[in-house]
């Protein structure tokens, strides 16, 4: 006979935080955020964390190379999509690692020889304004001179002058030692006035650049996420079919880490992948799976030696899993039971497993009420959608900016892979839907919004840390009539009675 549980499935929405007691020093300027990407034994340090809670969706349009140095900025990793060819996830992966590195390999290269239109060219392409000029034209050759939108004007050229002709010359450039370190590369920028600092062979020959931007850019976002070579942390998705190549590609491009992208992921498929990722990288390469809603899943997966368990089935805004097949779990139930098998796990075995909550956001207290109910961080995708950031067109939609926003598992996306079965190549019926959500503005603006709800709410509970958060919350079931009261009602909102603004 089926196994039945009687309790009900519950979201995020069916429950509130008590208030408990704030001492003088739970302010939100005291709280810290950080949280473990990646699992780690009793005693030890994980090999990698997040500054903020927060990651992106596996999802065509939420996680491209913008949006992954976007949240690194701000102490978050994006999972670049993986319903693509294994070439272009590797170059977005690349891409978003050579974006912050402190030293940068020149990916805007021009020769001598080359023409104005060449440098409009190649300037257009990669969007960076400086152009280094070397003997050959590749990231390494011989430094020769560099181009900046100061050396030429367009509207007094002509467009076929030569590049030797108007570039700044090497003779002209502050440059150092290939040897430089990044304080002293710091150090001679501020010195010598100058926005670029080539580092350069003796023999001459391009390594990389410094520029100012980046000093500055790390002043005004204190919680970047960088690696130990200062390079922003990139995540990836992958998927249970084409997985013997594409992670060796994401490898050597430089992702971080590595996630399974799986509507289910109690599944053989995932155990497989799972096995051949540790048979061949050992413990070198950080990869997460899912996705699970129960305790048995998150063991099942525990065991097969995934990094984090990424809960949620069905919860996603753009998601029909639950429509179209029956299957899900509300995802505050989901949470809730399986972060107390985690729990259990690391008591039992000492290896702690990072759990993922991913689906089932709506409002931004929801944060809260996910890393309180247990859950180390949080995968969003309708979130980021509506950012300047997300790789999705802005539209004007009955005179109202929107984003357009699909799931993976729509026509659109076409992403068979996420649901394998093990069965045909093909998508044989939509789980996702295609829509628009509403335009917000920038990345930055917003996340900083969210977690001040969130620092807020942390300090009313008396905790400055998730993990204090986790241990002292108190949590509460609200009944229909009690999500009414909470918020405005029995009045009449001025909004409603008053005419345009003049």
């Amino acid at each position: 006979m089926a196994t039945f549980l009687n309790e009900p499935s519950r979201t995020f929405s069916e429950y509130l935080l008590i208030p408990g007691y704030s001492g003088a020093d739970c302010v939100p300027d005291n709280v810290n955020l950080s949280t473990p990407l990646v699992k780690f034994r009793r005693g030890e340090k994980p090999a990698l964390h997040l500054n903020i809670p927060m990651t992106s969706a596996v999802m065509q349009a939420v996680s491209d190379d913008k949006m992954a140095v976007a949240l690194a900025r701000e102490g978050g990793v994006s999972f670049i999509f993986g319903s693509q060819s294994i070439q272009d996830q590797a170059a977005m992966v690349a891409r978003a690692k050579a974006y912050k590195a402190g030293f940068v390999v020149s990916d805007t290269n021009l020769r001598p020889t080359d023409t104005l239109s060449d440098v409009l060219e190649i300037t257009r392409k990669t969007g960076h304004s400086t152009a280094a000029v070397t003997e050959d034209g590749t990231p390494n050759g011989k430094l020769l001179g560099l181009i900046t939108r100061r050396d030429y004007r367009v509207s007094r050229m002509t467009g076929d002058e030569k590049v030797e002709t108007f570039m700044t010359p090497l003779s002209k450039l502050v440059t150092a030692p290939s040897s430089t370190t990044l304080k002293e590369a710091n150090d001679i920028i501020w010195d010598n006035k100058v926005n670029t600092l080539p580092l350069v062979e003796a023999e001459g020959n391009l390594v990389y650049f410094v520029f100012r931007k980046d000093y500055d850019s790390h002043k005004e976002n204190p919680i970047e996420l960088l690696d130990e070579n200062k390079k922003y942390v990139v995540g990836a998705g992958v998927n249970t079919r084409d997985y013997k190549e594409r992670i060796p590609a994401l490898v050597a491009a430089g992702a971080d880490v590595l996630c399974i992208d799986s509507s289910e992921g109690f599944s053989e498929w995932q155990k497989r992948t799972l096995a051949w990722v540790r048979e061949t990288y050992g413990d070198r390469v950080k990869i997460g799976a899912g996705n699970v809603v129960d305790a048995e899943g998150f063991r099942f997966l525990a065991e097969c030696g995934a990094d984090f368990v990424k809960v949620g089935i069905g919860g996603g805004s753009i998601c029909i899993t639950r429509e179209q097949k029956g299957i899900g779990r509300g995802q505050a139930s989901a949470v809730i039971d399986v972060c107390g098998e985690r729990d259990r796990y690391f008591e039992k075995t000492g290896v702690y497993v990072p759990v993922c909550s991913d689906g089932g956001i709506v409002h931004d207290y929801h944060f809260t009420l996910a890393l309180a109910m247990g859950a180390d961080f949080l995968m969003l995708g309708r979130y980021f959608a509506r950012f300047d950031e997300s790789p999705s067109r802005r539209v004007s939609i009955a005179g109202s900016y929107m984003k357009e926003y699909w799931g993976e598992g729509s026509a659109r996306a076409r992403n068979w892979q996420r649901y394998d079965l093990g069965g045909a190549a093909r998508l044989s019926f939509e789980e996702g839907v295609d829509s628009y959500v509403p335009y917000a503005g920038s990345l930055h603006d917003n996340v900083e919004l969210t977690l001040r709800k969130v620092k807020h709410t942390m300090c009313n509970c008396g905790a400055l840390t998730i993990p204090e958060l986790q241990k002292k919350a108190k949590l509460t079931l609200v009944s229909s009539t009690s999500i009414v009261e909470g918020g405005a009602h029995d009045v009449v909102l001025k909004e409603n009675t008053l005419g345009p603004a003049k």
